[in-house]
């Protein structure tokens, strides 16, 4: 594995998370509003990819209007912003370390897409994967009680509703992505997303406590959960493929749990883990399929 891949993977892994904690505090210790941090983040991320887009292709980044308007559209509409708003949803409904874990079951959903749209039953290797991630989700919001939810029935339904979205954000871009640069597309659906979302919260009116610290955690979000983590993972992508780049993204839930246990005092207990663990094991599973395939692929 290049050295310099895995350098990248686990870089934007942790950035992702950093991102999601940082969101977290200034939800719920500052009181800035979902709505409004989702526009930003969506507007902000979307016009700088697009800049360095443009510097790179000049007139080249509008060429996926010509052909793929429709596509663009349904991208920023029903997969970027959905999958950016219910994940800040299901981190102000819990915390950074539960709404991360939660979606990374996006991997046993889209395995599971898969195998149903393909009319054939999954192997054993997928069938293994969705039982971990079942298993994965029931310790963590029941810690082994199947009679008590250890989070709120809303924090649940963000964070599956997250996992959803993500699935659906993986799976549809796909031929836009084989036909355009990545950050060209990315860029394109979260400015889409953003201004539709600026119709419900106009990013002029803001809330909450806006001090020192407010101003530099959002920095954090936009420049580092965002930019930077975007940037790293389009590297990986490149360097390691996405299947050694998935495997490495298990960092992201260990890293948002991790800060939100020593920087926000978030309780995270050994059920929570087990939890995280099972999670991730789906990914690792999944990660080594897919490479076993991509050698078939090489061999025929």
């Amino acid at each position: 594995m290049s050295r310099i891949g895995f350098f990248y993977a686990v870089t934007a892994a942790v950035l992702f998370g950093v991102g999601g904690t940082c969101a977290q505090f200034l939800f719920q210790q500052r009181g800035i509003s979902i709505d409004w941090l989702v526009t930003m983040r969506l507007l902000c991320g979307g016009a700088v990819l697009l800049l360095f887009s443009a510097i790179r292709q000049g007139r080249g980044v509008l060429n996926i209007w010509r052909n793929d308007a429709g596509a663009v559209f349904l991208f920023g509409l029903i997969g970027m912003m959905p999958v950016q708003y219910t994940f800040m949803a299901a981190i102000d409904a819990s915390n950074s370390a539960t709404a991360t874990v939660l979606q990374f079951t996006a991997p046993a959903m889209i395995a599971a897409w898969f195998a149903v749209t393909a009319w054939r039953l999954p192997d054993a290797r997928v069938w293994l994967a969705i039982g971990l991630a079942m298993l994965g989700v029931f310790f963590l919001v029941t810690h082994g009680n199947p009679a008590a939810l250890t989070i709120s029935a809303i924090a649940l339904f963000w964070g599956i509703a997250s996992a959803v979205a993500a699935a659906f954000n993986s799976i549809q871009p796909a031929r836009l992505l084989r036909q355009y640069d990545p950050p060209t597309v990315a860029g394109w659906g979260m400015l889409v997303g953003g201004v539709a979302l600026a119709f419900v919260h106009p990013p002029w009116r803001t809330q909450g406590v806006w001090d020192a610290s407010t101003y530099g955690f959002f920095a954090i979000v936009i420049v580092l959960g965002t930019l930077a983590a975007f940037y790293f993972y389009i590297n990986a992508l490149r360097r390691i493929g996405p299947q050694k780049a998935s495997l490495l993204m298990c960092v992201e839930p260990l890293s948002a749990a991790l800060l939100a246990v020593l920087w926000l005092g978030v309780s995270w207990g050994s059920m929570d883990w087990l939890g995280t663990a099972c999670i991730c094991g789906t990914v690792a599973l999944l990660a080594r399929e897919q490479s076993k395939e991509s050698q078939s692929e090489k061999v025929t």
